[in-house]
């Protein structure tokens, strides 16, 4: 069958076979990175916290669920270590962070300048170092954002491969020794 156009019309069942496969297709470009063998396998990090002196070397995320304890001993590494105070950290960040050591080709895990934030803290800080860039409505008060560094790996780098994510926010700070990388909107400083 053909229109005035002369292109062939296909009949309803065909249009929606295709019309399957392009939703498919589309779903499927927009799942992350991990999408592949998302069942299975092992998605794991490598964090010191360069205050406290804590080290922990984890599998967080094991044959497509997310560990209760493994998502627990992050918090508490990644936790305010000027207060004490734990909040949820965003599995999406820490999928990011997986994906980031992965692209920077190391066996050297995360230094942990700042991870979790309470808004005592955040406020202390922005008050305190305005030129500096903590922000008001920091993404670390929500366990959505933190300030790492990869020792042997220039901070260059690190900001490059962080911005090939496209996940979130990157602040590269050459001058205080590390990158900032949260799962908010795209954008850079």
């Amino acid at each position: 069958m053909k229109d005035r156009n002369s292109r062939k019309i296909l009949p309803p069942h065909r249009r929606a076979v295709l019309a399957k496969v392009g939703t498919t297709l589309f779903a499927t470009s927009l799942k992350p990175a991990f999408a592949a063998g998302a069942t299975s396998g092992a998605r794991s990090l490598d964090l010191r916290n360069i205050h406290t002196g804590e080290h922990l070397s984890v599998d967080y995320w094991v044959n497509g669920a997310y560990l209760p304890d493994a998502l627990a001993a992050i918090n508490k590494i990644l936790r305010d270590f000027r207060t004490g105070d734990i909040q949820p950290i965003a599995p999406h960040l820490l999928d990011m962070l997986a994906r980031l050591h992965g692209k920077l080709e190391t066996s050297k895990g995360f230094e942990i300048i700042s991870g979790y934030r309470s808004p005592a803290t955040n406020a202390a800080l922005h008050a305190r170092s305005v030129e500096s860039g903590v922000a008001v409505k920091s993404l670390h008060m929500q366990g959505m954002g933190v300030d790492i560094r990869v020792p042997g790996r220039p901070l260059v780098l690190l900001r490059n491969a962080a911005l090939t994510e496209r996940a979130g926010g990157v602040g590269y700070y050459p001058q205080s020794d590390f990158v900032h990388v949260d799962i908010g909107r795209v954008r850079r400083w």
